[in-house]
Protein backbone atom coordinates (compact mmCIF):
# COMPACT_ATOMS: atom_id res chain seq x y z
CA UNK A 1 0.00 0.00 0.00
CA UNK A 2 1.33 3.47 -0.96
CA UNK A 3 1.22 6.58 1.44
CA UNK A 4 -0.07 8.70 -1.15
CA UNK A 5 -3.06 6.14 -2.00
CA UNK A 6 -4.30 6.33 1.76
CA UNK A 7 -7.38 8.28 2.37
CA UNK A 8 -6.78 10.70 5.69
CA UNK A 9 -9.70 9.81 7.86
CA UNK A 10 -10.21 11.80 10.73
CA UNK A 11 -11.88 11.15 14.05
CA UNK A 12 -12.78 13.50 17.04
CA UNK A 13 -10.50 15.57 14.70
CA UNK A 14 -7.67 13.72 14.74
CA UNK A 15 -6.39 11.74 11.63
CA UNK A 16 -6.33 7.61 12.76
CA UNK A 17 -5.76 4.22 11.60
CA UNK A 18 -7.36 1.33 11.87
CA UNK A 19 -5.63 -2.16 13.58
CA UNK A 20 -5.76 -3.70 9.94
CA UNK A 21 -3.95 -0.86 8.46
CA UNK A 22 -1.44 -0.37 11.07
CA UNK A 23 -0.95 -4.21 10.82
CA UNK A 24 -0.47 -3.76 7.01
CA UNK A 25 1.91 -0.81 7.10
CA UNK A 26 3.86 -2.40 9.52
CA UNK A 27 4.00 -5.50 7.99
CA UNK A 28 2.39 -7.55 11.11
CA UNK A 29 -1.13 -9.27 11.56
CA UNK A 30 -4.10 -8.12 13.18
CA UNK A 31 -3.17 -10.49 16.32
CA UNK A 32 0.49 -8.70 17.01
CA UNK A 33 -0.91 -5.42 17.21
CA UNK A 34 -3.82 -6.19 19.41
CA UNK A 35 -1.53 -8.55 21.71
CA UNK A 36 0.90 -5.61 21.72
CA UNK A 37 -1.91 -3.72 23.20
CA UNK A 38 -3.50 -6.65 25.85
CA UNK A 39 -0.19 -6.98 27.02
CA UNK A 40 0.55 -2.71 27.41
CA UNK A 41 -2.90 -1.23 27.98
CA UNK A 42 -1.28 0.70 31.33
CA UNK A 43 0.69 2.43 28.67
CA UNK A 44 -1.93 3.43 26.24
CA UNK A 45 -4.39 6.31 27.19
CA UNK A 46 -7.53 6.69 25.55
CA UNK A 47 -8.21 9.53 23.75
CA UNK A 48 -4.40 10.10 23.57
CA UNK A 49 -3.32 6.87 21.98
CA UNK A 50 -6.76 5.43 20.68
CA UNK A 51 -10.22 5.96 20.10
CA UNK A 52 -12.98 2.78 21.35
CA UNK A 53 -15.50 3.11 19.73
CA UNK A 54 -18.98 0.89 20.36
CA UNK A 55 -22.61 0.75 20.08
CA UNK A 56 -23.80 4.01 18.56
CA UNK A 57 -20.55 5.97 18.04
CA UNK A 58 -19.26 3.10 16.28
CA UNK A 59 -22.48 2.82 13.73
CA UNK A 60 -22.38 6.88 13.45
CA UNK A 61 -18.69 6.21 12.33
CA UNK A 62 -19.47 3.55 9.85
CA UNK A 63 -22.10 5.45 8.50
CA UNK A 64 -19.45 8.58 7.91
CA UNK A 65 -16.78 6.31 6.15
CA UNK A 66 -18.78 3.84 4.03
CA UNK A 67 -18.03 5.40 1.16
CA UNK A 68 -13.86 4.97 2.47
CA UNK A 69 -11.97 2.59 1.22
CA UNK A 70 -11.21 1.77 5.01
CA UNK A 71 -10.85 -1.79 6.49
CA UNK A 72 -13.41 -2.87 9.15
CA UNK A 73 -15.17 -5.70 9.60
CA UNK A 74 -19.08 -4.91 9.47
CA UNK A 75 -19.34 -7.81 12.46
CA UNK A 76 -17.47 -6.28 15.14
CA UNK A 77 -19.02 -4.98 18.00
CA UNK A 78 -16.37 -2.06 18.30
CA UNK A 79 -13.58 -0.59 16.79
CA UNK A 80 -10.33 0.71 17.74
CA UNK A 81 -8.84 3.83 16.05
CA UNK A 82 -4.92 4.72 16.62
CA UNK A 83 -3.90 8.18 16.39
CA UNK A 84 -0.03 9.02 15.85
CA UNK A 85 0.52 8.50 19.49
CA UNK A 86 -0.82 4.65 19.13
CA UNK A 87 1.14 4.42 16.10
CA UNK A 88 4.21 5.68 17.54
CA UNK A 89 3.84 3.35 20.53
CA UNK A 90 3.09 0.25 18.55
CA UNK A 91 6.23 0.73 15.84
CA UNK A 92 8.15 0.68 18.98
CA UNK A 93 6.55 -2.10 20.98
CA UNK A 94 7.29 -3.91 17.34
CA UNK A 95 10.54 -3.12 17.40
CA UNK A 96 11.60 -4.36 13.42
CA UNK A 97 13.07 -2.04 11.25
CA UNK A 98 10.30 -1.91 9.06
CA UNK A 99 8.05 -0.79 11.62
CA UNK A 100 10.28 2.10 12.82
CA UNK A 101 10.56 3.23 8.94
CA UNK A 102 6.91 3.08 8.12
CA UNK A 103 6.05 5.16 10.83
CA UNK A 104 8.66 7.59 9.99
CA UNK A 105 6.87 7.81 6.24
CA UNK A 106 3.40 7.75 8.36
CA UNK A 107 4.54 10.94 10.25
CA UNK A 108 6.03 12.81 7.37
CA UNK A 109 2.66 11.54 4.69
CA UNK A 110 0.37 10.41 6.59
CA UNK A 111 0.18 12.06 9.43
CA UNK A 112 1.73 15.32 8.99
CA UNK A 113 1.47 16.11 5.06
CA UNK A 114 2.28 19.54 5.34
CA UNK A 115 4.21 21.16 7.61
CA UNK A 116 1.79 23.01 10.67
CA UNK A 117 1.58 26.39 10.99
CA UNK A 118 3.45 27.70 14.19
CA UNK A 119 1.08 28.10 17.00
CA UNK A 120 0.51 31.80 17.77
CA UNK A 121 -2.78 31.84 20.25
CA UNK A 122 -1.76 31.59 24.08
CA UNK A 123 -4.35 28.44 24.35
CA UNK A 124 -2.05 26.86 20.76
CA UNK A 125 1.22 27.70 22.91
CA UNK A 126 0.28 25.85 26.21
CA UNK A 127 -1.02 22.72 24.34
CA UNK A 128 2.21 22.51 22.48
CA UNK A 129 4.01 22.71 25.74
CA UNK A 130 1.89 20.06 27.20
CA UNK A 131 2.49 17.87 24.33
CA UNK A 132 6.13 18.04 24.61
CA UNK A 133 6.07 17.37 28.05
CA UNK A 134 4.26 14.02 27.54
CA UNK A 135 6.28 13.35 24.88
CA UNK A 136 9.43 13.93 26.65
CA UNK A 137 8.31 11.95 29.65
CA UNK A 138 6.94 9.10 27.36
CA UNK A 139 11.04 9.01 26.11
CA UNK A 140 12.53 8.89 29.36
CA UNK A 141 9.76 6.60 30.51
CA UNK A 142 11.05 4.20 27.27
CA UNK A 143 15.15 4.80 28.02
CA UNK A 144 14.37 4.04 31.54
CA UNK A 145 12.39 0.07 30.49
CA UNK A 146 15.27 -0.01 27.80
CA UNK A 147 18.02 -0.19 30.71
CA UNK A 148 16.23 -1.49 33.15
CA UNK A 149 15.64 -4.62 30.34
CA UNK A 150 18.94 -4.44 29.50
CA UNK A 151 20.27 -4.75 33.04
CA UNK A 152 18.18 -7.65 34.34
CA UNK A 153 19.56 -9.32 30.92
CA UNK A 154 22.77 -8.88 31.58
CA UNK A 155 25.00 -12.34 31.88
CA UNK A 156 25.88 -13.21 35.38
CA UNK A 157 28.98 -11.34 35.86
CA UNK A 158 32.06 -13.93 36.10
CA UNK A 159 32.63 -13.38 40.23
CA UNK A 160 29.23 -14.15 40.90
CA UNK A 161 29.16 -17.01 38.28
CA UNK A 162 32.44 -18.29 40.33
CA UNK A 163 30.22 -18.24 43.43
CA UNK A 164 27.07 -20.39 42.05
CA UNK A 165 29.85 -22.72 40.54
CA UNK A 166 31.59 -23.31 44.08
CA UNK A 167 28.19 -23.59 45.28
CA UNK A 168 26.97 -26.68 43.26
CA UNK A 169 30.22 -28.30 43.64
CA UNK A 170 29.89 -28.19 47.15
CA UNK A 171 25.97 -29.12 47.14
CA UNK A 172 27.04 -31.84 45.14
CA UNK A 173 29.58 -32.88 47.19
CA UNK A 174 27.20 -33.00 50.45
CA UNK A 175 25.03 -35.51 48.68
CA UNK A 176 27.31 -37.47 47.85
CA UNK A 177 28.55 -37.85 51.29
CA UNK A 178 25.34 -39.27 52.27
CA UNK A 179 25.66 -41.89 49.94
CA UNK A 180 28.94 -42.89 52.01
CA UNK A 181 31.34 -44.45 49.17
CA UNK A 182 30.06 -43.20 45.44
CA UNK A 183 31.88 -43.12 42.27
CA UNK A 184 32.82 -40.77 39.72
CA UNK A 185 30.60 -42.30 37.19
CA UNK A 186 27.73 -41.85 40.22
CA UNK A 187 29.60 -38.21 41.12
CA UNK A 188 28.70 -37.29 37.22
CA UNK A 189 25.03 -38.64 37.51
CA UNK A 190 24.60 -35.87 40.20
CA UNK A 191 26.26 -33.04 38.59
CA UNK A 192 24.03 -34.02 35.56
CA UNK A 193 20.96 -33.56 37.61
CA UNK A 194 21.85 -30.15 39.29
CA UNK A 195 23.13 -28.77 36.28
CA UNK A 196 20.28 -29.89 34.19
CA UNK A 197 17.72 -28.18 36.90
CA UNK A 198 19.65 -25.04 36.38
CA UNK A 199 19.46 -24.49 32.97
CA UNK A 200 15.63 -25.57 33.08
CA UNK A 201 14.31 -23.51 35.59
CA UNK A 202 16.57 -20.48 34.38
CA UNK A 203 15.38 -21.17 29.98
CA UNK A 204 18.72 -21.40 29.17
CA UNK A 205 20.71 -23.85 27.07
CA UNK A 206 23.93 -23.34 29.05
CA UNK A 207 25.17 -22.52 32.64
CA UNK A 208 27.17 -19.58 31.08
CA UNK A 209 23.88 -18.44 29.27
CA UNK A 210 22.27 -17.72 33.11
CA UNK A 211 21.21 -13.96 33.33
CA UNK A 212 21.90 -11.47 35.88
CA UNK A 213 18.27 -11.30 37.19
CA UNK A 214 17.95 -14.94 37.59
CA UNK A 215 21.46 -15.40 40.02
CA UNK A 216 19.14 -15.84 43.36
CA UNK A 217 16.37 -17.84 41.87
CA UNK A 218 19.42 -19.94 40.63
CA UNK A 219 21.08 -20.13 43.86
CA UNK A 220 18.42 -20.63 46.03
CA UNK A 221 17.48 -23.70 43.97
CA UNK A 222 21.06 -24.98 44.47
CA UNK A 223 20.59 -24.69 48.00
CA UNK A 224 17.61 -26.46 48.44
CA UNK A 225 18.50 -29.10 45.45
CA UNK A 226 18.10 -32.78 45.94
CA UNK A 227 18.60 -35.01 43.26
CA UNK A 228 15.74 -36.85 41.59
CA UNK A 229 13.99 -40.21 42.28
CA UNK A 230 15.72 -40.67 38.38
CA UNK A 231 19.19 -40.24 39.24
CA UNK A 232 18.82 -41.53 42.94
CA UNK A 233 17.71 -44.60 41.05
CA UNK A 234 20.50 -44.64 38.29
CA UNK A 235 23.08 -44.33 41.62
CA UNK A 236 21.53 -47.42 43.25
CA UNK A 237 21.61 -49.25 40.58
CA UNK A 238 25.45 -48.41 39.63
CA UNK A 239 26.13 -49.28 43.11
CA UNK A 240 24.21 -53.13 42.07
CA UNK A 241 26.71 -52.87 38.87
CA UNK A 242 23.23 -53.02 36.58
CA UNK A 243 24.86 -50.22 34.34
CA UNK A 244 28.23 -51.30 34.47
Amino acid sequence: MKMQDVEQIKFNGELILTTEQLAEFYGATNTAIKQNFANNKTKFIEGIHYYLLKANSLKQFKSQVENFDLPINKFSSHLYLWTKRGASRHSKMLGTDRAWDMFDELEENYFNPSRPALPTSPRELAKLALDANEETNQRLDDVEDDLKDLKENQVIPQPDYNILARRINQRVSEVSNSYGSITQKQRGELFKDINGGVKKIAGVSARSMLRKKDYRMVMDFVNDWEPSTATKTIIRQTSLGLYE
